[in-house]
């Protein structure tokens, strides 16, 4: 698959995050815990050079937690693995940030400077869960919420209460993929649009590396055994058959199959998975 979308909005984007780190304190940088590398882009690295990064791996409900426990190591100290949906891990974040703010804030003390709010940022890939996270962050439905990218387009300031403001900036990607399994992963979580995909293809991928490392998922949720040695494109066609998608002449609709598939694994109806591991990142 050649996989590649930079759309004017992310550029913008860009410009909105360099334009604003000098009033920030801390980034908090949002991953996609069933693909920490994948999710990070590596431009957020440099434009935030500098600054102190708080790296929050969202969904990690929705990942393997033997996988969880292998970043976990590979990421280090400042990293929290949270549930925006669920609000598992959300408690710890304030308690990091006092403690990452420590020597700063002892400092304005001793200026005479005292409850000034801490400034944050938060960035993150499109469809990462930022706004779910805002609106779990500040306790109150702040921004709006969909399950599909690109939903945040304009800066937002949010006012918290414990002395925190959060500046929210719409989901970026990078303007190109080195890595085609980069993006194929970025798609299966669904932070690239459908539209500009071939869903079918993407699909077949998805199921191929199913098959090889979570076979188990694909038997409880589809009934179907004896796939070990069929394509993805088969492993489609066949549990398209199981769910009734046939057309006319005995054909499987393909296409309707595999947005079904992909919709159930976003929705994490596939069970835990984590589509990377720390080795070779």
């Amino acid at each position: 698959m050649n996989i590649q979308w930079f759309p004017g909005h992310m550029a913008k984007t860009r410009r909105l995050i360099t334009e604003n780190l000098k009033f920030v304190d801390v980034v908090l940088e949002l991953l996609d815990a069933r693909i920490p590398a994948s999710s990070r882009n590596p431009e957020i690295a440099k434009l935030c050079e500098g600054k102190k990064i708080l790296t929050l791996l969202n969904k990690a409900d929705m990942a393997d937690p033997e996988a969880n426990k292998k970043w976990k190591e590979a990421l280090g100290n400042d990293v929290l693995f949270i549930s925006a949906s669920s609000g598992d891990g959300m408690k710890a974040i304030y308690p990091k940030i006092k403690e990452m703010m420590k020597e700063k804030t002892e400092r304005d003390k001793a200026k005479g400077i005292k409850n000034r709010s801490v400034k944050l940022m938060i960035v993150g890939v499109p469809n990462v869960g930022k706004s779910s996270f805002i609106n779990r962050f500040t306790k109150k439905a702040a921004t709006e919420v969909a399950d599909r990218p690109g939903v945040t387009r304009q800066k937002q300031w949010v006012r918290i209460a414990e002395g925190f403001e959060l500046l929210d900036t719409p989901g970026v990607l990078w303007p190109k993929f080195e890595d085609e399994e980069v993006a194929k992963r970025l798609a299966y979580t669904g932070a690239i649009k459908d539209d500009i995909l071939d869903i079918e293809e993407l699909c077949h991928f998805f199921l191929a590396f199913m098959r090889d490392n979570y076979p188990e998922n694909l038997k409880a949720r589809y009934k179907i055994d004896n796939f070990s040695d069929l394509e993805g494109y088969e492993i489609t066609e066949l549990i398209g058959r199981k769910r009734g998608f046939v057309v006319s002449g005995g054909e499987i609709n393909t296409e309707r199959a595999a947005n079904v598939i992909m919709d159930e694994f976003r929705g994490g109806l596939l069970g835990k998975v984590t589509l990377e591991l720390p080795e070779g990142f």
